[in-house]
């Protein structure tokens, strides 16, 4: 008996019901009454219209009523009871009781937990998972297959009654023979003795093959005893690699350090480079759209160039009977010059002219690089648009003088 069996059968009781308080001092000493009354109450839960003897006044009574007892619970809830622990109605009953109370309790939670999974509904039947059952699926299949087979041998069993029932009868019929009987006897006996001898012998060979088996365990045990040894000392050594080992770790270290600043700062130039690329590429393009602007600007101005020469000369055609004595003159200083040219002296210099017409340009609208794209296209003009009489009529007309053009002055128009 321990204090614990008592507790738990008590709180069994109580919540199956039990209408009476039981104590944990009940069982101290022997308590038949309360017994056979936990025992009449306990089978009349399991089957109400059971009909046993309750008479428990003399010994021979309570002999009957264990028994009785005892027969039912072992034929109705498959109970096998210790009569003879119930009979001393003490503490050892008390283990026996708990056999039948703990059935019951569990019973009652099937019930009360069936109950509340039919009021769930649907619920319930979404969350099966079927996963849980495959464990008790296959012991459903495993005892199916065995009563397949505990009914076919029994079947078969029932097939050969007939003859059997024959011999049976035939060998209940013959008369007892002692001889045959003792010749059987001694036959088990014999076979009973090898059986003996067999098992000996097995027992013989187990020591002789526990001793093997200890041996080595021991053998074992001493080779691990020296393979910690050993490994002790290969802790405590040092190896002989372990100072280069360490100074090529501090080593990589280092290395591992400096390639990461020196990676570091080749990424950062080579993100400066991209950028400086990128300015110098936009530079390019901007300059290569300046030229093309100053070039489409030098074309207009040599188109509007050539349009005023042609318009300057045919005013001094038309105005030169009236023209001044400095025309005259600088007609004379063309004929001594080169009598064989043809005197053209409204003909302007080009290169005068488009060095006057820029520097009359506002210097807001032209950029510095402007001024020097113009400056350049007038020296490759000078040599290619300029002709033989603007070459004869600079050589004629000396240094820090001004041009025949400027000699035209609003007074001869």
């Amino acid at each position: 008996m321990s204090y614990r069996d008592v507790r738990n059968f008590t709180e069994m009781m109580r919540s199956l019901g039990y209408p009476r308080l039981i104590s944990m001092e009940n069982f101290r000493t022997p308590n038949f009454e309360l017994v056979a009354e936990i025992l009449l109450w306990l089978v009349e839960r399991y089957d109400p219209n059971v009909m046993l003897p309750t008479d428990i006044d003399t010994e021979q009574d309570r002999i009957i009523f264990i028994k009785s007892i005892a027969q039912f619970i072992a034929t109705k809830a498959h109970i096998k009871l210790n009569t003879k622990r119930l009979y001393m109605a003490d503490g050892y009953a008390v283990k026996e009781l708990l056999k039948v109370t703990t059935v019951l309790r569990d019973a009652m939670k099937a019930i009360a937990s069936a109950s509340k999974d039919d009021g769930l509904g649907d619920h319930r039947l979404t969350s099966f998972d079927i996963a849980s059952k495959l464990h008790d699926l296959k012991a459903v299949r495993q005892l199916a297959s065995n009563v397949t087979q505990r009914g076919a041998s029994l079947y078969h069993l029932l097939s050969q009654e007939p003859d059997l029932r024959d011999a049976r009868q035939t060998a209940l019929a013959q008369p007892l023979d002692i001889n045959t009987i003792e010749k059987g006897l001694r036959s088990s006996i014999m076979g009973v003795e090898n059986e003996v001898k067999k098992t000996l012998h097995k027992l013989d060979n187990v020591a002789a093959d526990e001793a093997n088996l200890e041996a080595k365990i021991e053998k074992r045990k001493t080779e691990l005893e020296r393979s910690k040894k050993r490994l002790s000392t290969l802790q405590n050594v040092r190896p002989a690699f372990m100072d280069e080992f360490e100074r090529l770790e501090d080593e990589l270290k280092q290395q591992y350090e400096e390639y990461l600043v020196k990676f570091r700062n080749m990424t950062f130039l080579e993100h400066q480079m991209e950028d400086f690329s990128r300015q110098e590429s936009r530079k390019v393009t901007e300059n290569e759209n300046s030229r093309l602007r100053i070039q489409a600007r030098l074309k207009e101005e040599e188109k509007k160039i050539v349009l005023d020469n042609d318009f300057d000369q045919g005013n001094l055609d038309g105005f030169g009977s009236g023209s001044s004595d400095s025309d005259e003159e600088l007609d004379d200083e063309r004929m001594n010059q080169d009598p064989s040219r043809p005197q053209n002296p409204a003909r302007p210099q080009a290169g005068v002219r488009r060095s006057m017409y820029i520097g009359e340009e506002d210097e807001d609208t032209l950029s510095s690089t402007d001024i020097e794209g113009q400056e350049d296209d007038v020296d490759d003009l000078d040599d290619d648009d300029i002709s033989a009489d603007e070459l004869m009529m600079r050589e004629a007309v000396p240094d820090g003088e001004g041009s025949p053009v400027d000699d035209l002055d609003d007074d001869n128009f």
